[in-house]
């Protein structure tokens, strides 16, 4: 059985100083600058008609009254209450809005191309292209520069399934795995900067990817856009749906403050 010799390579300090350092430190400056570019490109939201707000407030009361039945705050009398308050008005479609052709007018197909829809995909397209083209630029400046360059030597063994990530631009098979190339660095911090981003920029950051605003975010009740065109959902169906669901969480119902007395009793000890 033959031992396969460890292999030792003297990095000059210039590498480190010039290469590693500065590829981490672009790399983090990079995410800061994109976070900050997104939030200029995000446009600003468009003010919604009053009854589109309350058609979408509508179904978010809904949601948050039925998430709330298993342990409910509201005492019975007020729970049914509301319940029964807001199953009447959504079965009745008092909170939905009018619609936007009049009766017997045939609206025609939905065009693909409105302000709104032609606004959104540029938006996308925007972010995407700051997410990109500077990824596109710094990994072309370290492939042209510093290809088959080696900058370190990671501490802890590795199988040789990792070779392949950690000295993709290496063509030295008999490569130990734990040496890493200036490539395969540049790969590393584009998907292990993540947590850095998080703890200096927050969780809803741009750095690592762009977050669009969920369409159904506009249901629970965040205040979100109103979803129109094609793919809108028909809310005269989920109000329907909404008042069935009420039904349902009702034989969920409990009370926060069943047996409270007897529950505090026994904290301390003293019940009987």
């Amino acid at each position: 059985m033959t031992v396969k010799a460890e292999q030792e390579f003297y990095l000059d300090p210039s590498i480190r100083d010039w290469v590693l350092i500065p590829i981490t430190l672009i790399m983090l400056l990079v995410g800061v600058l994109r976070h900050y570019v997104t939030q200029l490109l995000n446009s600003a939201p468009k003010k919604q008609p009053a009854a589109a707000v309350r058609e979408q407030r509508a179904i978010g009361r809904a949601n948050l009254l039925r998430a709330s039945a298993p342990l409910s705050p509201l005492p019975p009398s007020q729970y049914k209450s509301f319940s029964a308050s807001l199953a009447r008005g959504l079965a009745s479609g008092e909170y939905l809005k009018p619609a936007a052709a009049s009766e017997g007018e045939d609206a025609g197909p939905a065009n693909p191309f409105e302000s709104g829809q032609m606004e959104g995909a540029m938006d996308g397209m925007k972010k995407q292209a700051v997410m990109m083209v500077p990824n596109m630029v710094i990994m072309q400046y370290i492939n042209v520069f510093f290809s088959g360059f080696i900058l370190m030597r990671l501490p802890f063994p590795l199988t040789a399934g990792f070779k392949s990530l950690l000295s993709r631009d290496i063509a030295m098979p008999d490569l130990d795995v734990r040496w890493v190339s200036a490539l395969s660095w540049y790969f590393l911090n584009l998907f292990g900067l993540n947590g850095v981003f998080k703890l200096i920029l927050g969780q809803d950051n741009a750095a690592v990817e762009t977050r669009d605003q969920s369409a159904l975010s506009a249901l629970s009740g965040a205040g979100g856009p109103a979803m129109a065109g094609p793919g809108a959902p028909d809310m005269s169906k989920l109000f329907k749906s909404e008042v069935e669901n009420l039904a349902l969480a009702e034989g969920l119902y409990k009370w926060v403050g069943d047996g409270i007395e007897d529950r505090v009793l026994k904290s301390w000890g003293k019940a009987v």
